[in-house]
């Protein structure tokens, strides 16, 4: 395969992921709650909130998505560059990556915008679970063949459980990874409070975890170089291409299942067990997509995800940053005395339109944010 061509169903699931996140779940969430109908709340609204603790919902599938996909692209671009420029120059452009996603990541959740020292956290978000995941990854697309790749994700995975089993427990404030947090982050850790005397009071309520974690975030964003890998070799027969990513993504469903019989699939910690088992979905994903799209030959009709997919950080810095729904408030302030509890619906959905709408102008005129 060129390693200069796309493949179109790669930005389509990416464009999908980033639609549920900033276009439809919002309005569809807010549609639900209004329409407080027991039966769509106990299944498509329940699908579209998180787990409380352990298991996996839809909603809980974004994420581990988002970075999957992050890495599928990696052995088409990193091995062509490195060939091309050198290591060195290969590394600059990855730590360049990094720092960058790392800064857009804090920008979104870090409280930078606040201008408020005291509010500032470190290391709290999506964007940097995907520098993180992508920094770690990087040398085992670099420098080792595929099949060693895949040992060295399981020897992370292993690095990984070994404290989580030994050290703590599986609760939300007494596992290892939430221990490392608060020691290494103190104060910058989300939900963390400093008082008057200068100890840290951590919030019960916050239960997500990023540095011990970082080394599934890695696995999750090698598990996706390794489909990328698939994909990019499997060129010339992309129907049975098709079926490994079928085949790869049972046997990682399977996997975690019976991983989660040694330790729960916890999204919020990225258990080892959450990793092989999001990660089998997404490879059943990406297998659809692909043999649908680039097997069948149904390449038309995906514009209007391609605005998401071809501009995923734009559309997630746009969705989580900027607030639209104060223009539509402007203008249709006015209903609220008519609808009254459907106008938080009308605001979300135009907030998601005017999103729509940039991307889609974005997309056109060829603007796309290259991080």
């Amino acid at each position: 395969m060129n390693d200069n061509r796309r493949l179109l169903s790669l930005d389509v699931l990416r464009g999908f992921d980033l639609m549920l996140l900033v276009g439809l779940q919002p309005v569809l969430r807010m549609l639900l709650i209004e329409l407080d109908c027991e039966a769509l709340n106990n299944t498509i609204l329940y699908q579209l909130d998180h787990a409380e603790w352990e298991g996996m919902r839809v909603w809980d599938f974004v994420m581990p998505l988002f970075l999957f996909m992050s890495g599928v692209t990696m052995p088409y671009s990193l091995p062509k560059y490195k060939n091309r420029n050198g290591n060195i120059k290969v590394w600059g452009r990855v730590l360049k990556r990094f720092f960058l996603l790392f800064a857009l990541g804090m920008l979104v959740q870090g409280n930078i915008l606040s201008l408020d020292l005291d509010r500032v956290y470190l290391y709290s978000n999506t964007l940097q679970a995907i520098a993180v995941g992508y920094l770690l990854a990087v040398p085992l697309v670099l420098y080792l063949k595929p099949k060693q790749q895949l040992v060295a994700i399981a020897v992370l995975l292993v690095v990984y459980s070994v404290p989580m089993h030994l050290f703590g427990d599986w609760s939300a404030q007494g596992n290892f990874a939430c221990m490392v947090d608060k020691q290494l982050l103190g104060r910058f850790r989300d939900g963390s409070v400093l008082a008057a005397d200068g100890s840290v009071a951590f919030a019960s309520w916050y239960d997500y975890t990023w540095i011990w974690s970082s080394l599934t975030f890695c696995c999750t964003v090698a598990l996706g170089s390794f489909a990328g890998h698939l994909t990019k070799s499997g060129d010339e027969n992309r129907k049975a291409t098709a079926k490994r990513l079928l085949v790869v993504g049972v046997v990682l469903l399977v996997a975690g299942v019976l991983a989660g019989t040694l330790q729960p699939i916890i999204k919020r910690i990225w258990t080892a067990s959450m990793v092989l088992y999001s990660a089998g979905w997404c490879y059943l994903l990406l297998a659809l997509f692909y043999w649908w799209i680039d097997v069948k030959g149904h390449n038309k009709g995906w514009n209007w995800l391609l605005y998401y997919g071809c501009n995923a950080i734009t559309a997630y810095l746009i969705g989580e940053v900027v607030n639209f729904r104060c223009v539509a408030s402007s203008l249709f302030y006015g209903l609220e005395q008519y609808i009254g509890g459907w106008y938080p619906v009308v605001l979300t959905a135009c907030n998601s339109l005017i999103l729509f709408f940039i991307l889609r102008f974005m997309y056109r005129n060829k603007l796309f944010l290259k991080v």
